[in-house]
């Protein structure tokens, strides 16, 4: 029983087939559509798709205007893409403790880290769970700060009403094959200003304004660039996949809260498990399904041999020599480090699935 699943719309291929015939297959009107979807369906304020969630994160902190010398704080508890966008920049990610309750940065820590070198908060929805958006963006306010949110595991969650990707400066997503929406790989920034919308389609083509797309009499694209810009746009056949899978999403997202609210329900008095504390305001995504556990090992061995898989997602990645190794300040992480856990949690779950972990793991370890 995988922890994660890729779950595709079955009508796919042939979309894809129509698409491949056609020979359309660069970044085009498939891409602009599944830009336009993700507005409607999910409420994402202005998103610019890419190729891949880290894409989303480097262009973000490059149209905010993140340079060398400059600081970010951030968490690390996330995959070490978040942190890897920041060096891309020759910025140094300063790293704030986490909520040992939720895995989420901890906001009472944030003030007393911020320099006048500080220009921007980098915060992750671990696990699709939203971070304390109202004190963050306050504190971002206070100090005239950008805020960008790192929204990978959090694609149709929601803060206070509001979906995540309509809240912050930048909110960045991921579309990596075992995510909720997949469009095999791939992401999008999102932004509040048309402007920034702008400037980011601008980025992730070389810098060049496609919509003003004009040619000389000999063919050749009119341009001049003055700023460096990337490759990093999104292709039709990607685009497409985002399309069909959107058709599921909700029903998608449906089945994997119902999930959580099965394991809630069985492991919320259970000895050896603390679930995670999540507030009533917000709905997480549930990209993952974790807890702490007592005697870790045991429950890892037990689960698996019983042919269920569960993991660790992530180990502090402040562990890593490229951000100066273990930092012991961070209290909570290293607590988190050594009793998280996750379990399967997926579309692709049946009943009798779902009741047999909770059966196993009940039956104790």
């Amino acid at each position: 029983m995988k922890l994660f699943s890729t779950t595709l719309n079955n009508d796919i291929k042939g979309g894809i087939s129509v698409l491949i015939d056609s020979t359309l297959i660069s970044a085009g009107k498939k891409v602009d559509l599944f830009e336009s979807l993700l507005s409607k369906q999910l409420g994402l304020i202005n998103p610019v798709t890419v190729n891949s969630g880290t894409s989303a994160l480097h262009l973000a902190l490059v149209n905010a205007g993140i340079n060398e010398g400059d600081e970010v704080i951030t968490t690390a508890q996330t995959f070490i893409a978040t942190g890897l966008s920041i060096l891309y920049q020759k910025a140094k990610p300063v790293f704030v403790d986490i909520s040992y309750d939720t895995g989420n940065i901890d906001v009472t820590k944030i003030e007393e880290k911020i320099t006048n070198k500080t220009k921007a908060i980098m915060v992750v929805h671990w696990a699709g769970y939203p971070c304390d958006m109202d004190e963050i963006t306050s504190i971002a306010h206070k100090y005239n700060l950008i805020v960008i949110e790192d929204a990978a595991h959090a694609i149709g969650a929601t803060y206070k009403g509001n979906p995540i990707g309509s809240i912050s400066d930048y909110t960045c997503f991921s579309f990596q094959s075992i995510k909720h929406l997949t469009t095999g790989d791939g992401g999008a920034v999102c932004s509040l200003t048309k402007e920034n919308e702008r400037k980011l389609k601008k980025l992730r083509w070389f810098g060049i304004d496609r919509d003003l797309d004009i040619s000389d009499e000999l063919g050749e694209r009119v341009y001049n660039l003055k700023t460096i810009g990337y490759k990093y746009h999104m292709n039709d056949i990607a685009a497409t996949l985002g399309i069909f899978n959107l058709k599921i999403f909700d029903e998608k997202m449906k089945r994997i809260r119902n999930i959580a609210s099965i394991y809630n329900k069985n492991f919320s008095d259970m000895d050896g498990i603390d679930l995670f504390n999540y507030k009533n305001d917000r709905s997480s995504a549930y990209w993952l399904y974790g807890f702490h556990v007592k005697d870790r090992i045991s429950f890892i061995k037990k689960l698996r041999n019983s042919g269920i898989e569960c993991s660790v997602v992530h180990v502090g990645i402040d562990k890593n020599d490229i951000f100066g190794g273990v930092n012991n300040e961070l209290i909570n992480q290293r607590k988190f480090d050594s009793t998280q856990i996750n379990i399967p949690i997926n579309y692709d779950l049946t009943d009798e699935n779902i009741n047999y972990v909770v059966e196993t793991i009940k039956s104790g370890w």
